[in-house]
């Protein structure tokens, strides 16, 4: 007996059909834009390795969120550059730093918009890890820009970094940000950040965990547009190794057993199956961040004719769509929100 051929390609014959089977769909109200705000006014620095994406003062960093709204995306995440790094990372936490300056702009002026904001030490800290640096002849809460030698030991400690962590976050909060995102990788920061914002009343603000961010040569045109590069060593201490997807779900596991509203994966597209496997286990909002090395490669290679810059960008967002991410923070936010209008 002769069995018909199975005929797939007849839905793929033309747009309209093959938009009406379509199995993932990508829309606007996923996006989540990432912003860098500095001092200054008038200030709008293209970041050298990521073209397009810029440093942003607070009134150009208005007119920035404005217009992305305007395209339909419902929330910015922000990043800041204080005037001046220290050991204790004070810019992230006092109450004038730069990202509380344009959280208070951005509630006044683009009323609506959602607010988040990133919860990390690096861009404040004059050595550019995420946590209190010790060295080993020094008490466990003393804080050092730098090893005393190049090949010295040294700590990023966890716990006393806590404090400055959850001190951030209700700072933040206070400031107006509506969605608290820690990046940092302590144990425990969570827990500590929910104990923090309870108590200063903030019972209502979520917190959304970077809760699998991995140690990753993808960040490196980041570390150029917050100017977070480290000093000395690297992050792999803190940040999770690449080749462990068993570890990331017991990190997600931990977050959300302290308090975490929602969870991301970070990197986006080397780790789409850490984001399918995080869909599958659990039931929180999941986002995904394509990072800025994941950005810049796409650029660097439609620059060059290499590759269709569009048809490339909505192909990589909508694999992250697929594997499982309701929420994508993309530097592409503004151009896919124009192109699926």
């Amino acid at each position: 007996m002769a069995f018909p051929v199975t005929r797939l390609r007849r839905l793929r014959r033309t747009g309209e059909l093959r938009n009406l089977v379509r199995e993932t769909r990508l829309t606007p109200d996923a996006f989540v834009y990432p912003m860098f705000v500095c001092p200054g006014e008038g200030v709008r620095k293209e970041v050298r390795s990521m073209p397009g994406v810029c440093n942003l003062s607070v009134d150009e960093a208005v007119k920035e969120a404005q217009e992305a709204h305007a395209l339909g995306v419902p929330a910015v995440m922000l990043f800041g550059l204080p005037e001046k790094k220290d050991e204790v990372a004070t810019g992230a936490w006092t109450e004038n730093g730069i990202v509380q300056q344009a959280g208070r702009a951005l509630k006044s002026e683009v009323p609506g918009l959602i607010l988040m904001g990133d919860v990390c030490l690096c861009e404040y800290m004059s050595h550019g890890h995420c946590g209190i640096v010790k060295a080993p002849a020094q008490s466990l809460g003393a804080a050092v820009a730098a090893p005393p030698a190049a090949t010295a030991e040294y700590e990023i400690v966890n716990d006393p970094t806590l404090e400055f962590l959850a001190r951030t976050s209700v700072s933040l909060t206070r400031s107006g940000i509506d969605i608290i995102a820690p990046s940092d990788m302590m144990d425990g920061r969570v827990g500590a950040i929910r104990r923090a914002l309870d108590d200063a009343g903030f019972i209502n603000t979520p917190i959304l965990s970077y809760a699998a961010k991995f140690a990753s040569g993808f960040y490196g045109p980041f570390r150029e547009a917050a100017d977070s590069t480290p000093q000395f060593g690297d992050r792999r201490s803190y940040q999770m190794d690449s080749a462990n997807l068993r570890e990331a779900m017991r990190e997600i596991e931990a977050d959300i057993e302290e308090g975490a509203d929602m969870i991301m994966v970070k990197p986006a597209m080397p780790y789409l199956d850490v984001i399918a496997a995080a869909r599958e286990r659990f039931d929180l909002p999941l986002a995904a961040y394509q990072v800025s090395g994941e950005y810049a490669m796409i650029e660097a290679a439609a620059r060059n004719n290499w590759i269709d810059r569009e048809r490339v960008m909505m192909e990589s967002l909508i694999s992250i769509r697929r594997a499982g991410a309701s929420i994508i923070l993309t530097y592409y936010a503004k151009d896919a929100a124009r192109l699926l209008g």
